[in-house]
């Protein structure tokens, strides 16, 4: 087993193809570990060695997944949403307390100006003219001293941050082992191996795509063929010029391409994809069948979060074996139910609790979250999911909801008191509760109640456009409702669970 990002490229032939992308040649394997070579010495020549934080704010392709495999095998690298807000900037880079920022030349926007205010080092990423994809040079008017050391199983090589209940998000740190790990677990999933490819549409700011598509096929020597992004209407172009054998996307995504698939037979008969998978959000059953179908190839649910380096559970490979509706079976880390309230490991239907070699070590700086996510049981250490769920009689795993009422819109997670504590800053407004709307497409959109102060006046649209200017957009509520009083519960709490059914904005209810 490979316990580092390094450790993960050491053995593939060096003629193997690694990155494809649209309209530029591969980079193999070999090329890639150059690359990672380069990328070590320019960074070290920038002050920037093992231990220190480099935030990557790159748009999706195959720069962004080499600058993130290159850059962990030297530094700790922590991706960002390049859609977010100077202000979100602001706040993500002091809470990280990053050392650097990675951007590509030329850029200017809202991430330069905040690591700028926050006295960061800004590295640029240059592409040469016909270069391979994914290659690059690195350039920075930075310079020092740095630890040289190459990272250990137990360095941290990745640091995302997570939506939690509270306001305040939490990092979560990664280590070397738990990402080399996860990609395994993948890996051993899918049954991967060098003659796969993986065509790549998922973000890269999101663990779904660092460790799924990217890390799982380079652990495996596979290739990754990196398109800029998700784009419906050019898909199939690209799965007629990458032949992928695989995809991972999440359920919008998926449902958007079965709508194009008509028009594009051709190409679907003429692919080779071995099966398709799905993560971040429930698939469901009805898409599941739908793409089966239209593809002729198996479609695995997986399910992933980000303390877990992505992967938890995972339907199996095989004709017949996937469980629409259901996560599947333990995919890497032990899998079980936990009480709700109680330190203790419970049948039937509780909280889902993992514990393995992929599980984050904890959130960084923060002991009350940690108090309360990890507990030991049984000789192990568990760490609960803020999901519910139950086993059925063959081990497959069904999930019934989120405990938290962390509002979940097509796989972006959104905590609704970081939506509250922007809209609470408009200058009319007095109580604000941000709640989940259920969306046909999404299934959860954001939306807000609110009610305003005395004498003051407000559209639901002014404040929609207030929120717009502090926070990327899929945070902004598309529905706000002004009321004259937000429903409390028995204790006088607003309560956010069942709010959309309670002012009537649910179908049926």
């Amino acid at each position: 087993m490979h316990s580092t990002m390094k450790s993960m490229l050491r053995d593939h032939p060096a003629d193997a193809l690694a990155f494809g992308a649209p309209g530029r040649s591969w980079m193999t394997y070999g090329g890639l570990r150059d690359l990672s070579r380069e990328v070590a010495d320019a960074l070290h020549a920038m002050g920037i060695g093992s231990g220190d934080r480099v935030t990557i704010v790159l748009p999706n392709g195959p720069e962004m997944a080499a600058a993130f495999v290159t850059i962990a095998q030297v530094a700790t690298t922590a991706p960002l949403n390049p859609a977010y807000r100077e202000e979100e900037y602001d706040f993500y880079l002091s809470d990280l307390n990053a050392k650097a920022l990675v951007v590509a030349e030329g850029e200017e926007g809202p991430a330069v100006a905040a690591a700028t205010k926050a006295g960061m080092s800004i590295v640029r990423l240059c592409v040469p003219e016909g270069a391979a994809a994914g290659y690059f040079s690195l350039q920075s008017e930075a310079s020092g001293a740095a630890d040289t050391r190459a990272p250990e199983a137990d360095d941290v090589a990745l640091i995302l941050h997570t939506s939690g209940t509270t306001s305040r998000p939490k990092i979560v740190p990664l280590s070397q082992a738990n990402v080399a790990a996860s990609a395994q677990h993948v890996g051993a999933s899918l049954d991967l191996s060098p003659a796969d490819r993986c065509l790549n549409v998922m973000p890269l700011f999101h663990i779904h795509g660092l460790i799924a598509a990217v890390t799982a096929s380079l652990a495996a020597g596979a290739s990754i063929w990196c398109a800029p992004g998700f784009d419906a209407l050019r898909f199939f172009g690209w799965m007629k010029d990458a032949q992928p054998t695989w995809y991972t996307a999440v359920p919008t995504m998926h449902q958007a391409i079965l709508t194009r698939a008509p028009r594009n037979a051709e190409v679907v008969a003429q692919g080779r994809l071995r099966f398709l998978r799905s993560s971040s959000a429930s698939l469901p059953a009805q898409v599941m069948r739908a793409l089966e179908e239209t593809f002729a190839a198996p479609v695995i649910e997986g399910y992933g979060m980000t303390e877990a380096a992505h992967q938890m559970a995972s339907n199996p490979l095989g004709a017949g074996r996937q469980k629409p509706g259901s996560v599947g079976v333990p995919a890497g880390p032990m899998v079980r139910i936990a009480h709700e309230a109680e330190d203790h490991l419970m049948e039937g239907t509780g909280e889902v609790v993992i514990s393995g070699p992929n599980v984050t070590p904890g959130y960084e700086g923060n002991a009350e979250a940690n108090a309360k996510s990890f507990f030991e049981a049984e000789g192990h250490r568990w760490f609960r999911t803020g999901d519910q769920g139950a086993f059925d009689a063959e081990g497959y795993l069904h999930l019934t909801g989120r405990l938290k009422e962390i509002i979940n819109r097509g796989g972006e997670k959104i905590s609704p008191l970081e939506v509250d504590g922007v809209l609470m800053d408009h200058p009319a407004v007095a109580q604000v509760v941000t709640f989940a709307l259920p969306h046909p497409k999404l299934g959860e959109e954001v939306a807000a109640a609110v009610v305003l102060r005395e004498g003051q006046e407000a559209s639901a649209q002014d404040i929609r456009d207030f929120a717009a200017t502090r926070m990327a957009d899929f945070k902004v509520p598309r529905r706000v409702i002004v009321m004259e009083e937000i429903p409390k519960g028995a204790t006088g709490k607003m309560q956010r669970i069942g709010l959309a059914e309670k002012l009537g904005l649910v179908e049926g209810a």
